[in-house]
């Protein structure tokens, strides 16, 4: 239904040509990259926390939901106006507000994207650890939403584990701010963490103090190929069980690899049954002994070659690979349903096992990869969307692996969020009494409901 005239004149006489009522201009704001859309009743283009402040508390008073939006990047349906509204899009407010080299820290708007956070601050020799694929075309604002991660999160954690403090506001219209741009602080709830991960569902975002690390000064690759999976994953627990914590530690099954190397043009032998991306970084001098031990731990049964790119060009063709894979996916079908689970790095075998009878069962390719470090993989499965036969059994087989990865003692997500793909499965994830107070939190923040509604938790 059509936004009331009241509210219509006030938010344009508050954000005047960044309010949006045009159809042809909503519809850019319809969907995500989980290919889900749906129109929303304007689209509000704010640059500054005052007039994110007057236009929720307009909203409010009218019942019209408002729903966040970074770059529309994430793949669960979460930035999707799924109950109308008006989007609030936050790609005005992408300043970097400030850096503060010798804290750590860097203070930041929303709408900054992560790939122009990490140029302003190589000069300073320091980054901020998230690192999800759409780095380069995602906002601060919603690698926190979702709390992302990326290859790095093995050894240096995700979103939620590099931000120091919040401003917000609250689904009431209250700005409210949470945390401290301190690296300690024991004062009160850890509500900035709270906020990490919520999907808009209790706050927008505004501002962010991030914590920032300095950059290493080296870095090197090790690719080990082994002959199944069960000795990849068994790889991977002495790998992550002994001192020296790799940087990066990415899976890639037999069907990945045969991607890779057949379609995507990786050298990657015949006999390929799975295949670890290793990377460590540090000290230059120490660099050396820490290669030396992570091949150590590398080594084992099931072990067909192990190879270490000693300068960064060997590097950039072991990664080859990895990166051939993604476009590689393509040429299976034209339709992808891409969610990721996370499992103990113990059930990783059990996890990918079972995802390939599910693929055999419901006659659909299903290609698994992702950071084995953290036993969270992204479980591709492949199918055409324009035959209702396919897309039928897709989505029955998704289900299967989501229930899954949680009789595996692991839970449905690990960077990508739960939006609308995984709402429905919150119940078998989560214990009765901890969604009911999930939803007292949500009652808090977002009195009235108006907040991204339809998104996280089940109904």
């Amino acid at each position: 239904m059509p936004l009331p005239h009241e509210l219509d004149r006030e938010l344009a006489t508050l954000l005047g040509e960044g309010w949006l009522t045009d159809a042809s201009e909503r519809l850019t704001y319809a969907y995500d990259n989980s290919r889900r859309h749906a129109l929303p009743d304007a689209v509000a283009l704010p640059r500054t926390r005052d007039q994110v402040v007057a236009l929720v508390r307009a909203c409010r008073r009218h019942r019209v939901p408002v729903v966040a939006r970074g770059r529309g990047t994430n793949t669960t349906g979460a930035a999707v106006p799924v109950e109308g509204g008006v989007v609030v899009s936050m790609e005005r407010m992408d300043r970097v507000l400030d850096i503060r080299p010798g804290d750590r820290c860097a203070v930041v708007e929303p709408g900054l994207l992560n790939g122009d956070l990490q140029a302003a601050l190589a000069p300073h020799g320091l980054f901020w650890p998230p690192d999800p694929t759409s780095a380069m075309f995602s906002t601060v604002g919603g690698n926190l939403a979702c709390n992302a991660g990326g290859p790095r999160a093995v050894k240096y954690g995700a979103s939620r584990d590099n931000v120091l403090a919040i401003t917000a506001v609250t689904g009431a219209g209250e700005l409210v701010e949470c945390g401290t741009a301190t690296t300690k602080g024991a004062t009160g709830y850890d509500l900035q963490r709270l906020l990490v991960g919520s999907e808009g569902t209790l706050a927008l975002i505004v501002e962010a103090s991030l914590r920032l690390t300095p950059a290493p000064a080296a870095r090197r690759a090790i690719r080990a190929i082994y002959r199944d999976v069960a000795a990849a994953a068994a790889a991977v627990a002495r790998l992550m069980a002994q001192p020296v914590t790799p940087s990066m530690l990415e899976f890639m099954d037999a069907d990945a690899v045969r991607l890779a190397r057949d379609v995507g043009g990786a050298d990657l032998p015949a006999d390929a049954g799975a295949l670890l991306m290793i990377e460590a970084d540090g000290d230059p001098d120490q660099l050396p002994r820490d290669i030396e031990a992570l091949m150590a731990a590398a080594g084992g049964d099931g072990l067909v070659s192990l190879d270490d790119a000693a300068d960064e060009a060997a590097r950039a063709r072991l990664w080859a690979a990895r990166k051939a894979l993604s476009p590689a996916l393509r040429t299976l079908a034209p339709g992808k349903i891409n969610e990721d689970v996370v499992v103990p790095v113990s059930r990783i075998p059990a996890l990918v096992d079972g995802v390939q009878a599910l693929s055999r069962e419901f006659a659909l390719p299903i290609v698994c990869f992702g950071h084995a470090g953290n036993g969270n993989l992204h479980v591709n499965l492949l199918y055409d969307p324009a035959d209702a036969g396919q897309a039928e059994r897709a989505a029955a087989a998704m289900s299967r692996v989501f229930a899954l990865a949680l009789s595996l003692g692991g839970t449905l997500s690990g960077e990508h969020g739960i939006g609308l793909a995984k709402r429905e499965f919150m119940t078998q994830a989560v214990p009765p009494a901890t969604l009911a107070l999930m939803r007292q939190l949500r009652a808090v923040f977002d009195p009235d409901g108006i907040l991204n509604p339809g998104k996280l938790l089940p109904p």
